[in-house]
């Protein structure tokens, strides 16, 4: 059992708790669950699990996306007062695509004490792992669900250099992968973390055409908590972009291309020229296909 953490004070204790092996969980970690009067947890039923694990017996209040401005009220109430409260998540760190965000910024504009705790998180564990940069990336969470807003999301995204994060489910992966083949194309490297830290864990990457006909082969490599780990654009110099190009195509469906080439080259600072170029090449290219 780890020690009692000395001169334990009253406040708002952002605590990650494990995203699979319960080893992972840190001795300070535990001592402030033993420690403070309640622990507001995303959904009781797997905390508890957690905490009868490690033998804690903390009472538990619920807090979740639904309704957490009902609660915020009272849980900072009990923060004047002088009380503890721990704030968890089903796994990983609070509010990182999780419910808490809201209380957080209530207690720093009461200037009540938060206290944020280090400890896992499969974002930061699947980035870590895939091999790709790390010094500059981007978070996104998840996608929309809906195809079109999925669609939309990734073409805002296209152009982005820093190394994008995304959390995924089973079944929505499939589409997920064939929508970034049509947006980003079959060469963007894409690694697919699955399971982290479980027995079952697996990091894979390859193109993400091929990462697609990888996972449609065999059902059980989505299986689980996945997070895909995307390579940024890297353009070649003097390679136009697939947003340049598309407003391109969209003012010469209405003006003349060289007036075009014109609006869209001081619109993004590109010369007239390659976009004019560009475009005539494409279609050519339409026509002897």
């Amino acid at each position: 059992m780890p020690p009692s953490i000395p001169n334990f004070v009253s406040a708002l204790y952002i605590v990650p708790t494990p995203i699979g092996n319960l080893q992972d969980i840190t001795y300070r970690a535990l001592s402030v669950l033993r420690q403070v009067d309640c622990i507001a947890a995303e959904d009781t039923r797997r905390t508890r699990i957690l905490l009868d694990f490690f033998s804690i017996h903390t009472s538990l209040y619920i807090l979740h996306q639904h309704n957490e401005y009902k609660r915020i009220p009272i849980l900072i109430s009990k923060l004047q007062r002088g009380l503890s409260i721990a704030l968890v998540s089903d796994a990983g760190t609070p509010l990182i695509n999780d419910p808490g965000y809201c209380l957080v910024q209530s207690c720093q504009k009461l200037k009540i004490r938060v206290i944020p705790l280090p400890g896992p998180c499969a974002a930061i564990t699947a980035l870590c792992g895939s091999g790709l940069p790390s010094d500059r990336f981007c978070f996104e969470g998840f996608l929309p669900h809906k195809h079109k807003l999925r669609i939309d999301r990734l073409r805002d995204l296209s152009e982005e250099s820093r190394t994008l994060i995304f959390y995924d489910v089973k079944h929505r992966i499939i589409d997920t992968l064939k929508d970034m083949v049509s947006v980003f194309g079959l060469d963007r490297y894409v690694v697919l973390a699955r399971e982290l830290t479980k027995i079952w864990e697996s990091i894979y990457g390859a193109p993400v055409g091929q990462l697609l006909s990888w996972v449609q082969k065999d059902h059980f490599r989505i299986q689980g908590e996945i997070v895909l780990v995307v390579a940024g654009n890297c353009l070649k110099k003097n390679e136009l972009s697939p947003k340049i190009l598309q407003v391109m195509r969209l003012l010469a469906s209405e003006l003349p291309v060289k007036r075009a080439a014109i609006l869209a080259g001081y619109i993004y600072g590109v010369q007239k020229n390659m976009l004019y170029k560009q475009y005539i090449d494409e279609k050519l290219n339409k026509i002897n296909d």
